[in-house]
């Protein structure tokens, strides 16, 4: 049965969802506090970590990355009575599978924690089967097409080098959908039907980093209690994809490439040499050019990573394909929250296309699922979206308005100047007497 945590400082609310947990087949631990929840965390493992966001002496965001480096596989669910669309896309970009908003019912917790227990985390792969999909893999896994120039281009590229066996550099901001674009060029390639292993090199520690690329045989090190597969060997065949390859230290860059050019490795405590057959496609939101002359990346290892690059441009650039993915994630909130939202008001549909998405892709997810979820009709209203995307949006309202009242105040300064001489004020101005005439009747000056 699996096994699931609550962290939660509500006595009774967390001995609540407790009970009616343990009713629905899952076996319930509890714990009050962050210091609590580390001692049990220290002596078990869990399938799912329910946590409160804020609790004291600290908060759910904080646990997930103890977690992630601990125990991967361990899906971490946020509660919140909060519902910051910040906190939830911090939350996600330090490895939260979710978060969800008090109150919340039954039906909706249990939904979440199915979708969790559902989703395969990003791991090494025995075999090249692809998993059962469901909606939250889907996401991952497919790569949607949309209409504007920019992603024609990017779409371009990924058929084109697919085939192929380069190397490739994807480039891009942080949640532009980097890993997605790597899955849709390994299942557009000849290696499709083998694994593909996603691997975020930012979140692993760098004293088991070498272990975790390329595995280690029984008795190695402490702790060592059974022999491992690394990541490289987990590939073998297939495609490894290496997210946020920067963040590698010089002493694993070196590692790296001699493995990328020999087509060799060992595991760590073997003297046994194991042939690799994969392609590699590395990820960074960084400038490793800039980092590689600066002498901080390696440069023979960048060339190396960087055979084809595709930069994945970020989501205020893709204006044309807005609404094209918020229906796409509106049709996924609407399957994983049983609700049917059909559509975006004119209102909505303004916001979301004049908001800059500094998140991308994953931050419009996270706003779509948590409007959804408010929203109480079939159309999608404004009231339903997070306050800071509305006033993202309305930023360049704003500023047109200051600019009108500036230039109206501009022209009766003139006038005022020129005793309401229209050509004087227009020459004052610097504009036509036609320009100051057209002004005067779009702002209905009082002259």
């Amino acid at each position: 049965m699996p096994k699931i945590l609550i962290i939660e400082d509500d006595t009774a609310f967390c001995q609540m969802l407790q009970k009616f947990l343990t009713k629905n087949g899952f076996v319930v631990s509890i714990s009050y506090s962050i210091k609590e929840a580390e001692e049990l965390l220290a002596k078990s493992t869990f399938d799912i970590i329910l946590s409160d966001v804020r609790l004291p002496k600290g908060n759910g965001v904080t646990l997930l990355p103890q977690v992630k480096r601990n125990s991967p596989a361990t899906q971490v669910i946020l509660m919140t009575g909060y519902a910051e669309v910040k906190t939830a896309v911090n939350a996600i970009k330090k490895g939260a599978f979710d978060y969800i908003s008090k109150p919340f019912t039954p039906e909706e917790i249990l939904s979440v924690i199915k979708d969790a227990l559902n989703t395969k985390v990003a791991e090494p792969k025995v075999s090249g089967q692809a998993p059962k999909s469901n909606p939250r893999e889907e996401a991952q896994t497919n790569f949607l097409k949309g209409q504007g120039e920019k992603s024609k281009k990017l779409h371009q590229y990924v058929e084109l080098v697919a085939p192929t066996n380069m190397s490739v550099l994807l480039t891009g901001e942080s949640g532009t959908g980097k890993e997605v674009t790597a899955n849709a060029i390994h299942k557009a390639s000849k290696r499709s039907d083998r694994p593909f292993v996603a691997v975020d090199c930012g979140a692993i520690p760098k004293e088991i980093a070498t272990s975790e690329f390329f595995g280690h045989v029984k008795g190695s090190f402490t702790g060592a209690i059974d022999d491992k597969k690394g990541h490289f060997e987990a590939a073998n065949g297939g495609t490894l994809f290496l997210d946020e390859v920067g963040n590698l230290s010089y002493e694993h860059q070196v590692q790296l490439l001699r493995a990328i050019q020999e087509r060799k490795i060992k595991r760590v405590g073997s003297t046994k040499e194991i042939e690799l057959d994969i392609r590699i496609i590395a990820a960074t939101n960084e400038n490793l050019s800039a980092a590689a002359e600066e002498g901080e990346f390696r440069e023979d290892l960048y060339h190396r990573l960087n055979e084809f690059s595709i930069e994945v441009p970020s989501l205020r650039d893709r204006r044309d394909d807005i609404l094209l993915f918020a229906d796409y994630f509106l049709a996924r909130a609407n399957s994983e929250l049983d609700k049917n939202i059909l559509e975006f008001s004119d209102e909505t549909k303004r916001i979301l296309q004049d908001y800059d998405w500094p998140g991308n892709l994953r931050e419009m997810k996270n706003v779509i699922k948590r409007a959804v979820l408010f929203s109480e009709t079939e159309t999608m209203f404004p009231n339903a979206l997070a306050d800071e995307v509305v006033e993202g949006a309305n930023k360049d309202e704003e500023a047109i308005f200051s600019k009108s009242d500036y230039e109206k105040e501009r022209i009766m300064s003139a006038l005022k100047q020129t005793n309401f001489n229209k050509s004087k004020a227009a020459k004052l101005l610097q504009i036509t007497r036609k320009t100051l005439y057209n002004k005067i009747n779009q702002y209905q000056l009082n002259v």
